[in-house]
């Protein structure tokens, strides 16, 4: 597929519809005959555009790194799969420093990381995958072999009871080293020495450890960094200084372990929530199995209270929802016979019977977590820039120590004790670990605030994207509207009775899964209750027209504005008819006998009652609505009229909608798409972000979509440009905060009035401060209902 640079984003809200004028083109109502074909389209979409957005997005730490890939993508062809939980990978310094050591190592193709989860996914080509493990040993990450597909597991908590002992030891010798120094003058002294001594041994062995490793890799990262610094403090024997900066350090690690430890169970509790057992009807009643054993067809029970273990689809009774774990509904949905069950959600009222539709590995909520470890290890653009940033800046800052510690004795006083000293203290100055850190937990903590509100986004680089939206679009079946039409007229136009013209069209459409079409089929039976539909052979789909088949031998067709005037029986009083059923904003369809057309119908969807707030919200954030539809224009600016939509083009083609993208890429910049992650595919794969609606029940929609909304709630692209223009204040706030830190305290320490624990005290402050920054976004929504809620009570 053709790269396209990535422009400022616009996301295209796109209304499916279906009448046009006589003379003129007329959208597809039997679009969705073409599902198969379809979804090879939106297979090849989404190769195509998500190797367009992801090219830089998954990419490692620097440039030439090799991509992140999602844990769940397709392996290299002819590779191994080899998984690791890696005990002592915490953060994107030990990321880099397994990087570096494994994709030179021949056979090696590609390297997945999940940061949270502490797993690594090697696929190579090696015979055996020893070498792997032992150069994973030989840098001292633990690792330990996972099985394909098995749960890892729990991780250990951040802070054991043994650290937390470790620490204060640390703490109290490191403390009373200073407090002697201090009093006697003497940093030299041996109880000084010996404090010192105890401080650093019970809690700087692991980064002493992890310098040395870094030091044998020729890596320049933080461990070296802190390692060189407590190594130079002790030879020009300033014994307390380098306790202290190995206790403070220490703390700031566990610290920022606990943070990203709120981060991973934020992440959890989204997906954590079915239960292990499953009521399961047997041959004798009913009997607990675990859920892994329960197959698909199986008929379970769930009583009030309880949550649903599988998805399933009812068969008996009915019951009340709480589906917010799923979809983000505030409020329970009531389900009836024939309604689907996701595994996760709480009956809150009822007792139901349901068949199972899908295992526990392949539920939507098992969908959802391998979304969201998708999403969590993909690099976000802030990230990708932090990582290049830091690359030049460590070694430049580690340089300029040097320069100090060479000029600093030459060219102005003091002794070359003193310029070392102050050069640690530009070494400790130089560690990134603030700026490196608090990308990924911001990006972590929105992924997961959205997830909770039911906007599954897709990598860090959709999350920061939004904010720079300016146009968009909302599809309309399903999206503006309902979703589900009704048959709202029928009229003959001939001399067939309505009655058996509603039974043939009703039979050609009953092949159908279209809204549109089910809204014949029911109008029909709604008529005829009893009665069943007639036999149709040479049954074909009609492309952006209709469909045909034969009846009795009879050739028929069924289908939009377009069919009509592609068979040439359009004629002054089939339009007229036409118009009045398009100006009051319904969908018609025409069938048509050899001889020419013998009946009308009228569907109508009705809208949502929140499509008019969400455009609303939209305007509110500076972004115009732009409605994209194969209706004709009438339809089209009636429809827009009653949601406030200024912009409204109608008499489309799946192609020229997509062409539609491409000129509104030109005109404003990057283009999202909102579908259903199914149907249009084309204008879908030219946009640069995909949102699906109502992707709760569609895998597609799930595995498609850049952003996926849970529910059928438009409010929710305007909640997800919200979340986005946050998460950009905060990325840049914590950048600011951490560079800012860092700039003061350089300049102290080149006037020479830093000292290294008030470099490691400021370093671990400016962590500190980024993570909990960025950890502000878990409760981004309910900050914003509480605005809401502020505004609306003055």
């Amino acid at each position: 597929m053709t790269q396209h640079p990535k422009p400022q984003p616009v996301i295209l809200l796109h209304v499916q519809g279906n009448e046009q004028r006589c003379g003129a083109d007329h959208d597809d109502e039997h679009r969705h005959e073409h599902r198969d074909t379809d979804d090879a389209v939106n297979d090849h979409r989404h190769v195509g555009h998500h190797d367009h957005a992801h090219a830089c997005c998954t990419a490692g730490t620097d440039a030439g790194q090799g991509a992140a890939p999602a844990r769940n993508n397709p392996p290299p062809e002819g590779a191994s799969g080899v998984r690791y939980r890696i005990d002592k990978m915490d953060c994107p310094t030990e990321e880099k420093l397994i990087r570096k050591r494994l994709e030179t190592m021949p056979g090696v193709v590609r390297l997945d990381f999940d940061l949270l989860d502490r797993e690594l996914t090697v696929y190579h080509r090696l015979a055996d995958s020893g070498p792997i493990g032992a150069a994973l040993v030989a840098l001292d990450m633990a690792p330990s072999l996972l099985e394909a597909g098995a749960p890892a597991a729990p991780l250990a908590p951040a802070l054991s009871g043994r650290l937390t002992g470790l620490l204060a030891i640390s703490g109290l010798a490191a403390v009373a080293a200073e407090g002697l120094a201090w009093t006697t003058g003497e940093e030299t002294a041996w109880p000084v020495m010996a404090l010192a001594a105890l401080s650093i041994l019970s809690a700087g062995l692991p980064t002493l450890r992890k310098g040395w490793i870094a030091l044998r890799n020729l890596t320049v990262n933080i461990y070296f960094l802190m390692s060189l610094a407590v190594a130079g403090a002790v030879i020009i024997g300033k014994w307390p200084e380098a306790a202290m900066v190995v206790f403070l350090f220490a703390v700031a690690e566990a610290i920022e372990a606990l943070s990203l430890e709120r981060a991973r169970k934020a992440i959890k509790s989204l997906t954590a929530l079915a239960p292990e057992t499953a009521e399961v009807k047997v041959a004798d009643g009913w009997q607990e199995r675990p859920v892994a054993a329960v197959a698909i067809g199986s008929r379970i029970r769930v009583r009030t209270g309880a949550r649903v273990p599988l998805d399933a689809r009812i068969e008996y009774g009915r019951a009340a929802l709480d589906q917010a774990p799923i979809t983000g509904e505030s409020l329970p949905v009531d389900k009836q016979v024939g309604d689907a069950l996701y595994a996760g959600s709480i009956v809150t009222d009822g007792v139901i019977e349901a068949t199972v539709t899908a295992t526990a590995g392949d539920s939507t909520l098992a969908r959802i977590a391998a979304a969201i470890q998708n999403a969590q290890s993909q690099r976000a653009p802030t990230q990708r820039f932090v990582d290049r940033f830091a690359q030049y800046y460590t070694p430049t800052v580690v340089a300029l120590a040097v320069l100090v510690v060479v000029l600093g004795p030459l060219l102005f006083a003091g002794t070359l004790a003193e310029w070392f000293y102050q050069a640690l203290v530009m070494v400790v100055i130089a560690c990134p670990c603030a700026l490196v850190v608090s990308t990924p937990v911001t990006v972590v903590s929105g992924l997961a605030a959205a997830a909770r509100h039911g906007i599954l986004i897709k990598g860090g680089a959709y999350l920061e994207g939004g904010r720079l939206l300016k146009v968009v679009a909302l599809d309309k079946t399903g999206t503006l509207t309902r979703g589900k039409p009704v048959l709202t007229d029928a009229a003959a136009f001939g001399d067939l009775p309505i009655e058996q013209a509603l039974l043939i069209a009703a039979s050609l459409d009953e092949h159908s899964t279209h809204p549109v079409a089910q809204a014949v089929v029911n109008g029909w039976r709604e008529r005829q209750r009893d009665a069943k539909t007639l036999k149709v052979d040479d049954f074909a789909v009609l492309n952006g027209w209709g469909v045909r088949g034969s009846i009795d031998g009879a050739s028929w067709h069924l289908g939009n504005h377009r069919l009509v005037e592609k068979l040439g029986v359009c004629s002054p009083a089939l339009e007229a008819r036409l118009a009045e059923l398009e100006n009051a904003g319904k969908t018609a369809v025409v069938l048509c006998a050899v001889s020419g057309p013998v009946a009308i119908f009228g569907v109508a969807d009705a809208l949502r009652a929140e499509s008019r707030q969400a455009v609303a919200d939209l305007k509110a954030l500076h972004v115009e609505a732009v409605m994209l539809t194969g209706d004709n224009p009438a339809t089209a600016r009636a429809i827009a009229d009653q949601l406030g939509i200024e912009v409204a083009r109608g008499n489309l083609m799946p192609e020229d909608k997509q062409a539609a993208v491409a000129e509104l890429r030109e005109r404003h910049g990057a283009v999202g798409m909102v579908g259903d992650g199914v149907n249009d595919a084309p204008a879908l794969a030219r946009a640069d972000i995909g949102f699906a609606m109502g992707a709760a029940g569609t895998a597609t929609a799930l595995e498609t979509a850049d952003v996926a909304i849970m529910d059928d709630d438009p409010r929710k692209i305007a909640a997800f440009i919200g979340l986005s223009r946050r998460a950009g204040s905060v990325l840049k706030q914590n950048i600011a905060l951490a560079l800012g830190i860092k700039v003061v305290f350089l300049g102290l320490a080149i006037a020479g009035h830093a000292t290294l624990w008030m470099a490691v005290f400021a370093d671990m402050g400016a962590s500190l401060l980024v993570v909990f920054n960025g950890l502000r976004l878990l409760g981004h929504f309910r900050q914003a209902l509480r605005d809401e809620t502020s505004v609306a009570g003055l």
